[in-house]
């Protein structure tokens, strides 16, 4: 499923406007998945927090029965996030469609990273009227925590707070230069106020002695800039567009190499909004534009490493 890039074409057929009335109250409906090769029934509910709220068409989770008869690509997959357009229109595809090149852009940088499968959906609405065309948009997957686990030998984690002591600061220094690249500030190593865990928008795993975090939920970072985008108060920000470094205080030889792995993927990172399906010229420049200001600040590495190091965290 997640280790090929071609789009796949499917069409989800079922209950969509009783499925959308379940916003407060989340639960499974049938429907049906098809693609080219197969047809297989699917059990679907709307998902998220802030996009269940914000969104005519929230993320969905789709569950596949046990004696589903799956091959192909969705043989060995029980559970799967469907990341979807939020509003039905152009610019939200769009939106889409730059969240998507954010899990790329990681992809580029570190394995250890969730991977994504873009889709091609067709939501056929069983309740609506005969002759009414479905509506085709664009979607992705989202890898499951279980298969990143599996192919990463670490295992899944909750732990109360962020483990200073124990976690990998290599690779945490790689994720914090990371989210200042897409200017993702909709992140923290502390619990969300909804969840039991650490950490907001990031899971833990830990392989061998260390923890490590994997980030995601990209809708809100400067790079996709979605309409409904707005920066925490707090931070005292203005737009969502304006970096602002969020990592942890470290030591400089981490965050030093996390740099310069991010500044030797220019190529690839920027090859990840270069080769979007269907993304407007304007959206493709102006994403293309963003990156290249950060490696612009990049080429002075000693001075963007005092700014990270101005702005770290001590705690959170």
């Amino acid at each position: 499923m997640f280790e090929d890039d071609e789009v796949i074409d499917l069409t989800l057929t079922g209950p969509f406007g009783a499925l959308l009335e379940t916003k407060q109250n989340p639960a499974y409906l049938p429907f049906r998945l098809e693609t080219g090769e197969t047809s297989l029934p699917v059990e679907i509910r709307v998902r998220g927090h802030s996009r269940l709220r914000i969104c005519d068409f929230p993320p969905l989770r789709l569950r596949f029965p046990p004696d589903a008869g799956r091959q192909g690509i969705f043989g060995g997959h029980d559970r799967l996030k469907l990341v979807t357009h939020c509003h039905d229109h152009d610019r939200a595809e769009q939106d889409l469609l730059e969240e998507y090149s954010a899990y790329r852009i990681f992809n580029a940088a570190t394995p250890l990273s969730y991977r994504v499968r873009l889709l091609r959906v067709r939501y056929r609405d069983s309740e609506a009227a005969n002759g009414i065309e479905p509506t085709a948009r664009y979607a992705f997957l989202l890898e499951p925590r279980p298969e990143f686990a599996a192919r990463t030998t670490a295992k899944q984690v909750e732990l109360a707070g962020f483990p200073k002591e124990r976690h990998d600061r290599e690779h945490a220094a790689l994720m914090y230069v990371l989210q200042y690249l897409i200017a993702n500030t909709d992140w923290m190593l502390l619990k969300a106020d909804y969840d039991d865990a650490c950490c907001h928008n990031a899971d833990l795993f830990e392989r061998g002695s260390k923890i490590f975090f994997v980030p995601y939920d990209f809708d809100l970072v400067g790079l996709v800039n979605a309409r409904y985008a707005h920066p925490d108060p707090r931070l005292r920000i203005r737009r969502v567009t304006q970096r602002r470094y969020r990592g942890l205080c470290t030591d400089r030889e981490y965050l030093s190499t996390a740099l310069a792995r991010v500044v030797s993927r220019r190529e690839q990172i920027l090859d990840a909004v270069r080769t979007l399906p269907d993304h407007e010229p304007r959206n493709a420049r102006r994403a293309e534009r963003f990156l290249g200001d950060f490696f612009e600040d990049a080429a002075d590495a000693e001075r963007l490493l005092r700014s990270f190091e101005r702005r770290c965290l001590e705690r959170y």
